[in-house]
């Protein structure tokens, strides 16, 4: 498995350091308002990223931090009139709801910022103690940039090339323009911990690696982020981490690539900003999942919601597929007998599943897993269109649980539409009034309706075809010809 690693700027062989087992932490929000989809493009590629490597065996274990105590929630606060810990409550609530809806897993570790002080004050110490950090007069605690020999490693820059000010807060109390707030002494208002230092909080780049240092050890296997917190936010992490610990805070740093909307940076001033609450308020999670997975998670992703209306057809057509083989499953005459067309379609979800695996151990690349997946899914169609009634039970299960588990790897979902799939009791009630049916199964009642629809059709009975026909779609049901037979089904989600 190849993965680019951002530190060196190429795909290197993924190593885990402990055989079988990875240890992986992605920075989570600051939770003052509800996430955009830019967020969640990073939160659902890591996703991905997790689900792939625990489907290839190893052992993860996944942390995510939430950052609760920030200026921007003290600055909402103020402008709302409550606490900051109130705001912060209400948006990591709001946050881990749309994860859930999102189809993203919970991390296994999902430490708190308030609720870890003690061990980035532990951190912040040992970085005094070493010469890394200075307490300011004003109480503020700063890292010493310079005393970092490999300050810039991660993304490329030169601190003597680059302009004092730019993209660094520049005041008094720093010894060095580029040196940045390890702690930060208390203002009136705002929340605070006491400390050797004076009472504060901590700034933004200490928590992370306190928080994975205590959770996960150091160095960890995979540290990951959106593309923007490479400088400063990445890069100060690993200095603290290098300098108070002696030993890199990754092996593997990951970056997932900015979104654009129509072309243009999302913004509030373009009009162009969307939450994921707003967008999964209008289509369902799995098709915001497949458009976001059809571009690699290093490249730009263009946000169109009609490529998003696309994206809608294309989970159906997928859960379609998945549909009709497990149907044609269970009406399939044959079992065990494969003449040439089922050997093609076993032999088409074999390798479907390894070009599916040699696309994702090339840096996860969702792009080619997807066509993989469609590739099958073509072939699939082209089966049950081409054999008629002569199914292979073997290979139309062997398809659809092909299509079903790698489409799982991605994070959606098509066994809850197999699920939604079932029969309404309703349809009982409704054979008995128009096909004489006695039973009580609603399978059994769909058979004899369809067979009493065919026979109406066939004498022109037209008002008992019709009645069948309305009846059947009063329920939320539709009819299908397939190659297998005519079934019923529930009409299509989304």
């Amino acid at each position: 498995m190849l993965i680019y690693n951002s530190q060196t700027h190429r795909k290197e062989e993924f190593v885990p350091l402990e055989e079988g087992k990875v240890r992986m932490y992605v920075c989570g929000p600051t939770v003052y308002d509800q996430i955009h989809i830019g967020n969640a493009r990073t939160f659902v590629s890591f996703d991905v990223i997790r689900r792939y490597l625990s489907y290839k065996g190893y052992q993860v274990t996944f942390a995510q931090n939430l950052t609760d105590v920030d200026d921007k929630i003290i600055n909402r606060a103020n402008e709302e009139g409550r606490s900051a810990f109130e705001v912060a409550d209400e948006y990591s609530a709001a946050f881990i709801e749309q994860m859930h809806r999102f189809n993203v897993l919970d991390p296994d570790i999902r430490p708190r910022a308030t609720r870890e002080i003690d061990a980035m004050q532990e951190m912040i110490a040992s970085l005094i103690e070493q010469g890394n950090a200075y307490v300011a007069h004003n109480g503020d605690v700063y890292f010493s940039v310079r005393s970092d020999h490999d300050y810039g490693t991660l993304s490329g820059r030169d601190l003597d090339q680059l302009r004092a000010g730019e993209r660094v807060e520049v005041n008094d109390e720093k010894r060095d323009p580029f040196d940045f707030a390890l702690w930060k002494a208390a203002k009136p208002g705002e929340p605070s911990w006491p400390s050797p230092w004076g009472d504060g909080r901590p700034g933004w780049h200490t928590e992370c690696c306190a928080m994975i240092h205590r959770y996960l050890g150091t160095p960890i296997d995979i540290h990951g982020g959106g593309q923007d917190l490479v400088f400063p936010h990445h890069e100060n992490e690993t200095a603290q981490a290098s300098c108070a610990w002696h030993a890199p805070l990754a092996k593997f740093w990951m970056h997932t690539g900015m979104l654009r909307v129509d072309g243009e940076k999302m913004s509030k001033s373009l009009g162009n900003f969307h939450t994921l609450r707003e967008v999964l308020d209008r289509y369902p999670a799995d098709a915001v999942r497949l458009l976001m997975l059809q571009t690699h998670y290093r490249s730009s992703l263009d946000f169109r919601f009609d490529l998003l209306d696309g994206s809608v057809g294309n989970v159906a057509r997928l859960a379609s597929c998945v549909r009709n083989l497990r149907w044609a499953s269970k009406n399939a005459p044959q079992d065990g007998v494969f003449n040439e067309a089922d050997r093609a379609l076993s032999t088409a979800a074999k390798e479907a599943q390894a070009e599916f695996t040699r696309q994702m151990d090339d840096d996860f690349n969702t792009s080619g897993a997807l066509a993989a997946v469609f590739g099958l899914v073509n072939a699939a169609n082209k089966y049950l269109a081409s054999v008629g009634g002569d199914l292979a039970t073997a290979a139309c299960l062997r398809a659809a649980d092909t299509i079903q588990e790698l489409m799982e790897v991605l994070g959606i979902d098509l066994a809850a539409s197999a699920a939604a799939d079932e029969l309404p009791a309703e349809l009982v009630g409704l054979a008995r009034e128009h096909a004489g049916y006695g039973g009580a199964d609603a399978q059994e009642a769909a058979e004899a309706l369809l067979k009493a629809r065919a026979v109406a059709r066939a004498d022109k009975n037209w008002p008992v075809a019709d009645a069948i026909r309305d009846g059947i779609a009063a329920l939320g049901l539709v009819v299908e010809d397939t190659a297998a037979g005519v079934r019923l089904h529930p009409a299509e989600r989304g």
